[in-house]
């Protein structure tokens, strides 16, 4: 049963294997990434019937790592209907990065995902939403590489990231680039997370769905939601050695995960980010 509203928002998957997240960077070494069981394939193609099933379209964000190993994959991504969108290259943090090796990542990942599937790749999203008021020289470096949005700033307060003073909806940051923040609801004067991640895993169901409503109800604007592969997938391989925090935030409610998913797109109207916000309805889209 849909939301008491008709608003279409915006469905996101960031591309990436269990082994690539940021918060295992501390414990799994680079160099480590071509000798793990990838476990990305099977795990989109499970996304992939699952959108199927409820006649969904989405955007995946891919990195051109798995994209350069998966080929095929990438092409059923877009044979299906879907929207292919970077992730960069190598899953490094824009703000970890120069402004010069940042401008390599992005370009080469926006050209292999071009080759590999023959589309124009338009949107852009950063590892772990890392652009910040200390490296808003990446704008120059997307508008420059061609891609047409980016969704990279969380307005949050966060340890890992987040830019909690800057706008909540989409605005354009460059010419003919926009930034659309990743979906927070404004209460108590602060801005929370509601667009999925751990927070998604972490809280009940009941209280994701509330928020999301509140963004199409009162604000009558389209949200985000973002999820990983890695999310739905109980049998991935355990890495050992974590500390606490970084195994509960990765790990909580995995279990959960799929049929929580499959709640989400029969309440809500989903689709892709480029028809959402790069068509007519962008007028709301201004610059600050």
């Amino acid at each position: 049963m849909l939301a008491p509203t008709t608003i279409t928002n915006a469905l996101t998957i960031d591309v990436e294997d269990y082994f690539q997240v940021s918060a295992f960077a501390p414990y799994i070494s680079r160099l480590e990434w071509n000798t793990r069981e990838c476990r990305v394939e099977h795990n989109v193609n499970r996304i992939l019937a699952m959108l199927d099933k409820h006649s969904t379209k989405a955007t995946f964000f891919t990195l051109g790592w798995i994209a350069e190993r998966y080929p095929q994959l990438v092409r059923l991504i877009v044979a299906e209907g879907h929207e292919l969108a970077s992730h960069g290259y190598g899953h490094e943090r824009a703000s970890d990065q120069t402004q010069e090796s940042f401008f390599t990542d992005i370009d080469l990942a926006k050209i292999l995902l071009e080759d590999l599937s023959g589309v124009e790749i338009k949107g852009y999203r950063a590892p772990s939403f890392s652009i910040g008021k200390k490296n808003l020289w990446a704008f120059d470096c997307l508008q420059k590489a061609g891609y047409r949005y980016s969704s990279s700033i969380y307005p949050i307060r966060h340890d890992h990231y987040g830019m909690p003073d800057s706008p909540r909806f989409a605005y354009e940051v460059r010419d003919g680039l926009l930034e659309i923040p990743v979906t927070t609801v404004r209460l108590f004067n602060r801005n929370l997370p509601s667009s999925g991640g751990g927070y998604f895993r972490l809280l009940p169901y009941a209280v994701s769905r509330w928020m999301l409503g509140q963004v199409n109800a009162n604000d009558k604007e389209s949200a985000i939601f973002y999820f990983h592969p890695w999310e739905i997938d109980e049998d991935q391989p355990r890495v050992a050695g974590i500390n606490a925090k970084t195994r509960f935030r990765h790990y909580v409610n995995i279990d959960r995960m799929e049929g929580r998913l499959e709640q989400l797109l029969r309440d809500f109207k989903w689709g892709r980010m480029d028809q959402v916000f790069l068509g007519e309805s962008n007028a709301k889209a201004v610059r600050v």
